[in-house]
This record gives structure tokens, C-alpha cells and sequence, in this order.
């Protein structure tokens, strides 16, 4: 766990939290012209695990490419580290494809999960942005309490407030820091939680998914 702890933090320095390619600066995202989706679920039993990347066309969201695969996991899960298990799948994924069809790369790659928004500010999106060097974001359903952030009568209030598609509140912390954003994406009553994995701001973060969404889970990480 120390070991796993030193190598986060090693990491963390490498994050970049600020839009790095051209196509970020264009309100219509001209240039972009393939978005990734990542994520990877534990089967039933604890050692299984099926790790998905799929690349899709932007703006039009027709799939280009897929992986998925069913991997033997053999790191514990230990809370706050979860990426370790998932990461390195995940990261091979993307190898593969930059083998095989390295004309269909992504420019850009959304994870189901968090990135700043996470207990020592470094989640999977980060993690893989970092090892990757793709600009990534964490794209979770569910909201992760960290720095005084709960889903208490507040937050309920916030998410209410959300009345039309596109709609945000930030997340911020008790120790000041915004680490995230609640996205009403779609017709959907739940938000998303939106955080910067890696070469991206905030507010591109949000942007991006918003214009990926035909349904609350944005389609990269549906697919």
C-alpha cells in the first residue's frame, strides 16, 4: 500500500489540469474528430474484470473501433486505489489500438470515474491521463464525498435547481477547492459528476460530455 501510495503521489505531479490541444479552444471543438470511452467493471467474482475501450466519430458519435475483454485482476482492492486494478488494462487497451489501428487514436478519451474529484485528488481519469498522456475526464454517476462534499438536503437542493439540459453547479469542497461539476446532461433527473482527468479544463471537461450526451451517460462510456 505505501508503495502504491509513493507511485499515486509520483504521478499526481504529472497531471495537468489546464486545455492543451487546439480543438479545446474552438467553441465547436473544430478538430476534434474522435472521442474515446473507457471503463472496466469487476464480474461477479473479484478476480474477473472486463475492460472496454471504444472510439467514437465526433461530432457524429458513430462507433469507429472496439475492444473489450475479459482480464484477470489480481491487485486487491484497497478504497482510494481502485485504479491500480483498473488502470493498467485500460492502458494496454489503448497500446492495442495504437498498434492496430493507430489512424483511429483518440483525441480524447472519457472514463467512467473520477479524476481530481477523488480522496487524494488523483482517480482514474487522472491516473490513465497521466500514462496515457491522452487528455482524459472522469465522467461518474454517482457523487464521491470527499472534502466535505455529501449527498445531503444541499446538494438534493442543487441537483433540483438543474432544470434544463446542460445545466451545472461546481463541486466545492469545504477546503475551498471546486474539484468537479454537476452536469444535468440529459431528461435525466440524476446528474453526472464531471472532474478533469488530465490536459483539459473544467470547463471544456463539461462542454465535451454535454455534446456527447444523447442520453444521461454520454454515448463514448455507453457504448
Amino acid at each position: 500500500l505505501r508503495s502504491s501510495g509513493s507511485e499515486q503521489a509520483r504521478l499526481k505531479g504529472g497531471v495537468v489540469r489546464e486545455d492543451t490541444e487546439e480543438w479545446q479552444k474552438e467553441p465547436s471543438f473544430a478538430g476534434l474528430q474522435r472521442v474515446g470511452g473507457d471503463l472496466s467493471y469487476i464480474k461477479g467474482d473479484d478476480s474477473r474484470a472486463c475492460a472496454s475501450l471504444v472510439v467514437l466519430s465526433y461530432p457524429g458519435l458513430e462507433v469507429l473501433y472496439e475492444d473489450c475483454r475479459m482480464v484477470a485482476v489480481s491487485a486487491p482492492y484497497v478504497a482510494g486505489f481502485l485504479a491500480f486494478r483498473e488502470v493498467p488494462f485500460l492502458v494496454e487497451a489503448v497500446q492495442r489500438l495504437q498498434q492496430e489501428e493507430p489512424g483511429l487514436k483518440p483525441q480524447v478519451l472519457l472514463v467512467d470515474g473520477n479524476g481530481l474529484l477523488h480522496h487524494r485528488g488523483f482517480g482514474v481519469a487522472c491516473h490513465l491521463g497521466v500514462l496515457t498522456d491522452l487528455p482524459c475526464i472522469g465522467v461518474a454517476k454517482n457523487l464521491l464525498q470527499v472534502d466535505g462534499l455529501a449527498r445531503d438536503e444541499l446538494h438534493r437542493e442543487q441537483i433540483r435547481s438543474l432544470q434544463r439540459e446542460g445545466d451545472t453547479f461546481p463541486l466545492t469542497g469545504t477546503s475551498g477547492s471546486v474539484l468537479g461539476m454537476a452536469l444535468r446532461s440529459c431528461n435525466s433527473s440524476k446528474p453526472l459528476y464531471i472532474s478533469v482527468g488530465h490536459r483539459v479544463s473544467l470547463e471544456t471537461a463539461v462542454r465535451l460530455v454535454q455534446s456527447c450526451c444523447r442520453y444521461r451517460i454520454p454515448e463514448p462510456i455507453r457504448q
